[in-house]
């Protein structure tokens, strides 16, 4: 089972750039987006269900803003939009898909750069998230949660880690927070437990030379329950093309491990 996580900064932007071409040819029983900066009357045909797959949609009421979203090739025994909490479900930021035991989660934290309101908002959200988190690991299901968390865990995680230490995405509180995640509810960095090399980025900002140089960051992820973390045998970034500001992370999970 191979699942392709990406925020795609505008999906009507990224169908011009050929993402929807290259979907289709690859191997991705999931793929989750984020940030479609669109609403459902927005969407061509092409977006709502490319070729081969299923569209769910969990859109912002902002127009032009937020927004998530979850291809899938067979059709989900159930789909949740957002958790529960209306300052965060109205920015579209949460879809769940259930397939049997398994729940596949497309979901785009705040980012915090705009602003010292946007950062609260991200704090707002990451204190209401933690509780959801601990939940979804106590249902028992294997859990996949895929997306832009907007937090770049540790100083390998980023080019320039000292000089971003005061900066939305590096924050020690950020960072602090995710690191719970991990050690004490349990979820596991799917990436890095198959990677722990340099240099592996997912974002690259539009100034200077960023992506040229690869003056990156990683703050696009696959966060998964144990048994289901252990299933990851392959791990990669697409860069071959470029569909936004951030690229692909696909990651294949071999069932029968």
């Amino acid at each position: 089972m191979q699942i392709i996580t990406l925020n795609v900064n505008g999906v009507r932007a990224a169908a011009r750039k050929g993402f929807f071409q290259w979907l289709p040819e690859q191997s991705a029983e999931i793929v989750c987006v984020q940030e479609l900066k669109a609403q459902l009357p927005d969407l061509s045909g092409e977006i709502r269900t490319p070729a081969g797959y299923h569209g769910f949609f969990h859109c912002a009421e902002k127009k032009g803003y937020s927004g998530v979203g979850i291809y899938c090739r067979n059709q989900p025994d159930k789909i949740v939009e957002g958790i529960g909490v209306d300052e965060i479900d109205q920015e579209g930021r949460f879809i769940q898909a259930d397939f049997g035991n398994l729940s596949v989660i497309s979901v785009y934290l705040p980012s915090g750069s705009s602003g010292d309101h946007r950062q609260a908002s991200k704090f707002f959200f990451l204190d209401r998230f933690y509780p959801f988190l601990q939940e979804l690991i106590a249902s028992g299901r294997d859990i996949i949660l895929c997306g832009d968390w907007n937090i770049a865990h540790k100083e390998i995680d980023l080019k320039n880690w000292r000089a971003n230490q005061k900066h939305s995405g590096f924050l020690p509180e950020e960072r602090a927070w995710l690191t719970r995640v991990f050690d004490e509810i349990g979820y596991v960095d799917v990436f890095r437990q198959l990677n722990r090399e340099p240099d592996h980025y997912t974002w690259w900002s539009n100034r200077g030379q960023a992506w040229a140089k690869n003056v990156g960051w990683r703050i696009d992820y696959q966060i998964a329950t144990p048994q289901i973390a252990n299933k990851a045998a392959g791990a990669m970034i697409y860069k071959e093309s470029r569909f936004s500001d951030h690229a692909p992370l696909i990651i294949d999970y071999d069932e029968d491990k």
